[in-house]
C-alpha cells in the first residue's frame, strides 16, 4: 500500500536521512517526550501539582492519545520492514520486540489506571510513565553507538560480570565465617553478608554493616581493592569498543575497486 509505505518512510527514516515530514515528525515526537519528562518531575512538586493539576491531566491525556496513535501506526507499517514482512507473525514479532514493548509501557499504565481502584497500584503505574523518556534514545546517535558497542562486546561483558558475581560469593562466604561469631545479627547469613560484599567491592561504604575483627578488616580491605580491579574490567572493554567504532567512523572510505578515497 502506497499510504503505508509513505507513513513508514516518514516514521522510520534513519537519522542521517531525515528530511521534510520525517524531520518534523521526529522533532515533534522528541519535544513531546521531553515535555512529558518535565511534567512527570514537576507534578511531584505540591505547589505546581495543586495549581496546575488540570493542565497536567490534559497534557497527559493528549500525550497518551498521541503515543497510542503512533504505536498503532508503527504496528500497522512494520510489515514494510523485511524483518516483519509477514502480515500476522511479522506484526507479532514486532510487538514483542524490545522497542515496541517500551512504546507499549509508555501508554499502557494510563489505560490500566482508569480501571484501578487501589491508589498504591495507581502510583506504581504512574511511575511507568518515565518509560517515555527511553523512547527519545532511539533518535540519538550516542544511544545507537552505545548499543552497537554493547552488542559487539557482550561476551566479554558477560564474562566480566560472571567474575564479579563469583568473587562476591567467595568474599561474602569467607567474611560470613570470619565475622558471624562476633556479629551474629549483622552477618546472619551469607546472603545477608552479600550486602556488605556489594558495598565493599563497589567502595560505597554505607557503614550499616562492617567488620570489627582484625581478620575481617583485612578481608574488607582486600575486597575493596579487588572490587576496583574487577569493576574496571567492563569499563576497559567498553572503552575499547568505543575507540574501535569511533576510529572506524572517522577512517576515510575507499573504493573497493580502485582504492581511491570516497
Amino acid at each position: 500500500m502506497n499510504l503505508r509505505r509513505t507513513i513508514y518512510r516518514v516514521i522510520e527514516t534513519s537519522a542521517g536521512k531525515r528530511r521534510g515530514l520525517s524531520l518534523v515528525f521526529n522533532i515533534t515526537l522528541i519535544t513531546i517526550i521531553t515535555l512529558n519528562a518535565i511534567a512527570i518531575v514537576m507534578h511531584t512538586v505540591p505547589a505546581y501539582s495543586q495549581k496546575y493539576d488540570r493542565l497536567f491531566y490534559d497534557f497527559e491525556l493528549f500525550s497518551v492519545i498521541f503515543f497510542t496513535i503512533e504505536y498503532a501506526l508503527r504496528v500497522w507499517i512494520c510489515v514494510e520492514n523485511e524483518r516483519y514482512s509477514h502480515w500476522f507473525y511479522g506484526r507479532l514479532r514486532y510487538v514483542l520486540s524490545a522497542s515496541a514493548i517500551i512504546d507499549l509501557l509508555a501508554i499502557l499504565p494510563f489505560y490500566v489506571s482508569l480501571f484501578a481502584t487501589d491508589l498504591a497500584i495507581v502510583r506504581i503505574l504512574r511511575l511507568f510513565r518515565i518509560f517515555r523518556l527511553f523512547r527519545i534514545s532511539k533518535y540519538s546517535h550516542a544511544y545507537r553507538l552505545i548499543l552497537n558497542v554493547v552488542r559487539e562486546k557482550k561476551e566479554e561483558l558477560v564474562l566480566s560480570l560472571i567474575m564479579v558475581i563469583f568473587m562476591l560469593i567467595i568474599i561474602s562466604s569467607v567474611m560470613y565465617y570470619v565475622e558471624h561469631p562476633a556479629q551474629p545479627q549483622a552477618f546472619s547469613s551469607i546472603p545477608a553478608t552479600m550486602w556488605w560484599g556489594i558495598n565493599a567491592m563497589a567502595t560505597v561504604g554505607y557503614g550499616d554493616i562492617h567488620p570489627i575483627t582484625p581478620l575481617g578488616k583485612v578481608l574488607g580491605g582486600i575486597s575493596a581493592i579487588l572490587g576496583i580491579a574487577l569493576f574496571a574490567l567492563p569499563t576497559g572493554i567498553l572503552v575499547s569498543g568505543f575507540t574501535e567504532h569511533i576510529r572506524y567512523q572517522k577512517a576515510p572510505r575507499r573504493c573497493p575497486h580502485c582504492g581511491q578515497e570516497l
